[in-house]
């Protein structure tokens, strides 16, 4: 069994690996904070923080709010704010739905996995992170007869991102928008159109002056990079060549990535249906790529650790691939160190630790993997359905489901689910971790668990 000291081994491991991706990264946010999507280095580890794992049923129950609107995007966090998207949907009658996704580019057979609006309200919210008070809520646009989204998805899933100073709020086709944060006026808006199929889901990354979008839709699929200061185009990258037979088999939503290869080159991973692809930030060339296969509507966010990419391939072709960073050109055939196809999440983000990737597919099974060889370490059915990616901190493994059940778990080769929590409410955002507090968002509301 893993023992306290192991943990705190384990833990001071991952908090050095942590730091350094942050320094790669350039954050102009305080360390303290949780300024994009995953948390500061981007992959859902926190070592140094060590948050309640028995909360919910009163229990370090620190406050509850209760949130407007339909949102799937995860909170950041700079300062003592707590900054979220959301969507007020004015929903339509029967009818209604109908005549509006007939307008739509989406086939008949497929009405029944798809929800769409007559019209959304697109928001920023803004809570205190010591009191829960709703202190701002900031109207970014109103966008009449949205294009329709997959019914588990909402109209604002993509999470925010900040630099500290500005707040960026992407919402897919519907509009990016840079917020003042200290004002909440809106720096500059941009409109990309986009054929997304089942709504937005790619979250915007912020690398040094540059606001990163991958926009891959069911028409074109392409990388491109904003001047964070203006909205201004710097550069856009069209994806390699696809052989799907329809545009649907072509999108995508994943987030980027930045990494440094052993030679201490920077690379901009961006993963793609068919292909994962890695780019000069500066000017969008593309370093290399890699095909692996036929995966299409990727959502999971890739790791990285010591010159090897570790990814999912998403719906078509659910597969999990670990590869060499250090090529350029095509590296199909000479830089995948393994592929397996169990086990895969088409959802949530897979967690690296150490030399142990852990992962919770869609329909409730966790696994550990030997990063080595692929090899399954143990796998643990936890139960319900999974969208939100897990997080480490304090020495545990937290899982949310659509259920409001977060699972708090060991990590390592013989692990223990300590505790079982429940919220009693829908979790679709990933969790963060503050000061030794937790996070939540919920269908409904915001919760924060920590001792008082």
């Amino acid at each position: 069994m893993n023992s306290p000291e192991n943990h705190k081994r384990a833990s001071s491991s991952v908090l050095v690996v942590g730091l350094c991706w942050l320094s790669q990264m350039g954050a102009a946010v305080a360390e303290s904070d949780w300024p994009q999507f995953r948390g500061p280095t981007g992959d859902g580890i926190v070592a140094s923080q060590r948050p309640p794992t028995h909360f919910g049923s009163g229990q370090s129950h620190l406050w509850s709010v209760e949130l407007p609107g339909k949102a799937w995007s995860s909170p950041i966090v700079v300062e003592d704010e707590i900054w979220m998207t959301t969507a007020i949907e004015i929903l339509p009658t029967d009818e209604e739905r109908l005549e509006l996704l007939r307008k739509t580019a989406n086939e008949e057979k497929k009405f029944k996995q798809l929800a769409i609006a007559k019209s959304v309200e697109l928001k920023a919210l803004v809570v205190d992170c010591s009191s829960g008070e709703l202190t701002r809520t900031i109207d970014l646009t109103t966008v009449v007869e949205p294009d329709a989204i997959h019914s588990l998805n909402s109209y604002a899933s993509p999470t925010p991102t900040t630099d500290g100073d500005t707040v960026y709020c992407h919402f897919g086709t519907f509009g990016t928008f840079a917020i003042q944060r200290s004002t909440g006026d809106i720096a500059w808006q941009r409109v990309l159109p986009l054929q997304h199929a089942v709504g937005p889901g790619s979250s915007p990354f912020l690398l040094g002056d540059r606001l990163i979008l991958i926009q891959d839709g069911m028409e074109r699929q392409y990388v491109t990079a904003l001047n964070k200061q203006t909205g201004q185009t710097l550069w856009e990258s069209d994806r390699p060549p696809m052989d799907a037979p329809t545009g649907d088999q072509m999108k995508s939503y994943c987030t980027p990535i930045e990494i440094k290869d052993p030679s201490g080159r920077p690379q901009l991973i961006c993963m793609g249906a068919q292909w994962m692809v890695s780019y000069d930030a500066d000017s969008g060339d593309e370093i290399w790529r890699i095909r692996h296969g036929r995966g299409f509507s990727v959502v999971p966010r890739p790791v990285y650790r010591d010159g090897t990419l570790y990814f999912a391939t998403g719906f078509g072709s659910m597969e999990l691939w670990a590869v060499r960073v250090d090529g350029e050109g095509d590296v199909t055939d000479s830089h995948v160190v393994w592929t397996i196809s169990r086990g895969v999440p088409a959802k949530p983000s897979p967690l690296l630790l150490q030399d142990r990737l852990y992962v919770v597919d869609d329909n409730g099974v966790a696994s550990c993997l030997d990063i080595h060889d692929g090899s399954t370490v143990w796998k643990k059915r936890l139960g319900g359905k999974f969208s939100s990616s897990p997080i480490f901190a304090g020495g545990h493994i937290y899982f949310g489901n659509h259920d409001g059940d977060v699972f708090v778990m060991t990590p390592g080769d013989e692990p223990e689910v300590v505790v079982t929590n429940e919220l009693d409410d829908q979790i679709m955002a990933s969790p963060v971790v503050i000061d030794h507090t937790l996070i939540i968002r919920t269908a409904s509301a915001l919760h924060r668990f920590g001792d008082s």
